[in-house]
């Protein structure tokens, strides 16, 4: 009978425990993309993302400036 007197407030804090584990990965986001990390695998690195630019294709930078 003794021993439940530690296994029940051990039982509440590790509820306590595992629902503030829950609420922090909610609110850090980590269940907001599940599946680009899987598609990373399989999708290629080799090549370098191409720059991001404003400018219409055929456009040189010259004629942006005089915008």
């Amino acid at each position: 009978m003794s021993m439940l007197y530690v296994l029940i407030p051990l039982a509440v804090l590790l509820l306590a425990v595992a629902v503030f584990a829950l609420l922090w990965a909610i609110r850090s986001g980590q269940f907001d993309d599940l599946e680009s990390h899987g598609w990373s695998v399989v999708l290629d690195d080799d090549q370098k993302p191409p720059p991001l630019d404003d400018k219409e294709p055929g456009e040189s930078q010259e004629d942006t400036l005089n915008e």
